[in-house]
């Protein structure tokens, strides 16, 4: 394997600015460095690599055996009990499985549902005893395994799932039925081939009362035949638009019993005589606590799609610093690629997305980590950490689907070869935009956290400072949408465009812009929705749609800010002052892609003048003639070497075409056989002619 840590020579300005390999590299890899070497040596591994062109069929078989060699290697257990072989390591588990996608997508999301799915709902919502029993055969595979909450009729809503589990105290039993088509499990990995048993998400009834959702672990086939077992059926899903090493289907139930004891019962747990009791008494806080224990798959989405992005943008710099088209700067020449400014603006600030979102998911994976590991672990970490998950994951896996399209454009018909990762990279990843959380809804669960806070800053204040708070909105609006904070923006700047950029660039600048206009859209929609919850039902729900687009845009707006933040904080932690210059360089062209994407709002907003947002676009375009030095060393930092990236383009090819290309046409014209290019002669002839 490439060492991901060994430093290239580093391209410089002239003006001090360099990157240093080794430092970023470390940067990038985080705090679970070894774990991230150690599963890259794994993923690189031809055993694990997909193999484009096989039918569904095979493709699934590869990934089954694929899943027997991680067990070998020892690669998916660091998340589970010490006692049971595990190393209790949250962080690095995911740190070290999300690096699996760059091997083969199918091979990782498989992974996911057998471990992080499956596996993770038994450790976290059962027991110990529930643990003991069927985790060693979760772990080994001997137990593979479905994790069934999706339905026909209900994704994203989860509370509303129509399966149910009803308790019959005469058996000491539940009995589990899917009562009609819509209430049929869907989309549920391993169910259509593989999986020997289920941990099945049901409404759990008891002594004629509804409980909510609750998991109970149901055996779906037998071991020896593979059939399903009594009262359990299915079909598979065939091919998908991705991920087909995955056989997902779906599953019904037809009054399939099971022990009382298959309930996963730590949150909620039903005794011999029906009688029910949990440890919450809030049913809605038991259903939302019990979903928190399951974030981890979004957490490791975040990381996967921030690690397809990064493979990406490597292969498409790698290319456009090689490839070379059209001769308009020399008549010899051609112009590499990544010279022009358009292709500049295509690649480069989704790099420097990459490197936010980068940066962003280790803060992320240790908030995580700190909540499963018990370090820190109150009702408000978990909160928070759910609203950083449902936010980053959302932006992400989006900036993912993006980057590979807009890299796979970049490379032109190269990019559309298979044999150059795009392609099917970008198929593989499209799902991840709806599981694990549709991004849309996601974005909706953040923008009510931060209505929910905004609500909490005012609930105990007294009249005073909400009559304080009333005028300063007053003042601000005034100051805003009068247009004076454009005067004030123009006097301080003296019409200078020189002073405009250099407030652009300025670090605290930015946080406000990006600050301010999340607090604004927050302000403007809670606002909008003041006493929407007094109103009848119907009512409310009508204000409440009615601004839903508002209340989303705030959200991403949010995760944009973290994004920034994350970056800002990643980049003050590095010692070595090129680097540190280069990346506040990308940093910045992060931040102010953000306000030039936005800058519609800034404008209607009256949050910046004419004489700023004209000086914007121009200084990007200076920022990113300054990277493009750097870009082949800021990808390079990622640490992924050809047995990762495994694309025929980013393997020096295209450099040796060209300089096999310019050797001919330079030994050609050395020679006395070279043809006299037609528009030459005709100069030449009407040179002639006016003697």
């Amino acid at each position: 394997m490439t060492d991901v840590l060994t430093p290239a020579a580093p391209a410089t300005n002239g003006d001090g600015a360099t990157v240093n390999q080794a430092a970023l590299g470390e940067a990038l890899l985080g705090k679970w460095a070894a774990v991230r070497i150690q599963a890259r040596a794994l993923a690189g591994a031809p055993e694990l690599r997909k193999i484009e062109g096989l039918s569904h069929t095979e493709h699934r078989l590869r990934a089954y055996g694929q899943l027997e060699y991680l067990v070998k290697q020892n690669g998916v257990h660091r998340a589970f009990p010490t006692r049971l072989g595990g190393t209790d390591d949250h962080g690095g588990n995911v740190a070290g499985f999300e690096e699996l996608v760059i091997a083969d997508p199918s091979v990782q999301i498989k992974a996911g549902v057998q471990w992080g799915l499956f596996g993770s709902a038994v450790m976290h919502l059962g027991s110990p005893e529930h643990q003991d029993k069927w985790l060693p055969g979760i772990m080994s595979l001997d137990i593979p395994g479905c994790f069934a909450m999706t339905e026909i009729g209900h994704g994203s809503d989860v509370a509303s799932i129509a399966t149910t589990a009803t308790y019959d105290p005469a058996s000491e039993e539940f009995v589990i039925n899917t009562p009609f088509r819509a209430a049929w499990k869907e989309f549920i990995g391993n169910a259509a081939v593989d999986g020997l048993a289920a941990v099945v998400f049901a409404q759990l009834i008891t002594r004629g009362v509804n409980h909510g959702v609750h998991a109970f672990y149901v055996e779906l086939r037998d071991p020896a035949t593979k059939e399903f077992l009594p009262g359990v059926g299915g079909l598979d899903d065939n091919l998908k638009g991705g991920l087909n090493g995955i056989d997902n289907g779906r599953l019904h139930f037809a009054n399939v019993r099971i022990p009382r004891t298959n309930l996963l019962n730590r949150y909620g747990d039903v005794a011999a005589d029906g009688s029910y009791s949990s440890p919450i008494a809030s049913p809605g806080r038991r259903f939302f606590t019990m979903l928190g224990t399951l974030v981890q798959g979004r957490v490791s989405l975040d990381g996967a799609a921030v690690a397809a992005s990064k493979v990406a943008l490597k292969i498409a710099i790698q290319y456009a610093s090689e490839r070379r088209q059209f001769n308009a700067a020399s008549d010899t020449e051609e112009v590499v690629l990544l010279d022009y400014q358009r292709h500049q603006r295509r690649l480069l600030p989704r790099l420097a997305t990459t490197y936010a979102a980068a940066f962003a998911h280790e803060q992320l994976l240790q908030k995580f980590d700190g909540v499963f590991s018990g370090a820190h672990d109150t009702d408000a970490d978990r909160q928070d950490l759910e609203t950083l998950a449902a936010a980053l994951k959302s932006l992400s896996t989006w900036h993912a689907l993006d980057t590979l399209q807009e890299c796979r454009e970049a490379c032109g018909g190269a990019g559309f070869m298979v044999e150059n990762r795009f392609t099917s990279l970008r198929a593989d990843l499209d799902v991840y935009a709806t599981f694990e959380g549709d991004n849309t809804v996601l974005l909706q669960l953040v923008a009510k956290r931060l209505l929910a806070d905004y609500g909490k800053e005012f609930r105990h204040m007294d009249f005073g400072v909400l009559a304080r708070f009333a005028v300063s909105q007053a003042t601000d609006l005034t100051f805003n949408k009068t247009g004076l904070r454009q005067v004030a923006q123009f006097v301080s700047d003296t019409g200078s465009a020189q002073k405009s950029v250099k407030a652009l660039k300025d670090e605290a600048s930015q946080r406000d812009m990006l600050t301010e206009r999340v607090q604004a859209m927050v302000t403007e929609v809670a606002g909008s929705l003041k006493g929407a919850g007094k109103l009848p039902k119907e009512k409310g729900a009508e204000v409440f749609n009615s601004h839903q687009n508002e209340l989303i845009e705030a959200a991403r707006a949010h995760a944009e800010l973290l994004q920034w933040e994350a970056f800002t904080e990643a980049l003050h932690a590095i010692d070595d002052a090129g680097t540190k210059k280069v990346l506040t360089r990308l940093r910045d062209l992060f931040g102010l892609s953000l306000i030039e994407k936005h800058l519609d709002w800034y404008l209607m907003n009256g949050r910046i003048s004419m004489q700023r947002a004209r000086t914007l676009s121009p200084y990007i375009n200076r920022l990113l003639a300054k990277l493009r030095p750097h870009a082949l060393d800021l990808v390079d930092a990622f640490g992924y070497g050809p047995e990762h990236l495994r694309a025929t383009i980013a393997t020096g090819i295209e450099r040796e075409r060209q300089d096999e290309a310019r050797d001919y046409y330079r030994t050609l014209r050395a020679s006395k056989d070279a043809p006299m290019d037609e528009k030459v002669m005709i100069h030449k002839a009407r040179a002639h002619a006016g003697k």
